[in-house]
């Protein structure tokens, strides 16, 4: 349930303005309070959290839902899980150098 995987990532999106903690723009350093809401914003979702208690340390992902309430709609998340499948169905394959077998099978098609 983290909204974002690493802390600079994070620490980007606040920078972004990407973050928002009860309806302000978040600074990386803000304070966060029980009860507070938290809207982050990623590149396919809107999560909406709501805190239910702090930690003095850090955490598990495991352990999160008893600190955090996702109170996202399920149709936004269903839209975003969505997204990100279709995302994997038109991945474009063969970026970047050709193997060998690529290069012997174009120079197959182009001739001598």
């Amino acid at each position: 349930m983290r909204v974002y995987k690493t802390r600079s990532d994070a620490l980007e999106a606040c920078r972004g303005s990407a973050v928002r903690l009860n309806g302000n723009i978040a600074k990386p350093a803000a304070k966060v309070r029980i009860g507070d809401t938290v809207v982050a914003r990623t590149q396919t979702l809107r999560r909406t959290l709501r805190v239910l208690a702090l930690s003095d340390k850090r955490l598990g992902a495991a352990r999160l839902p008893e600190f955090m309430e996702d109170q996202t709609p399920p149709e936004d998340l269903e839209a975003a899980r969505e997204k990100r499948a279709n995302a994997r169905l038109f991945k474009h394959e063969g970026g970047g150098r050709p193997t060998k077998k690529d290069r012997r099978t174009i120079e197959r098609l182009l001739g001598p």
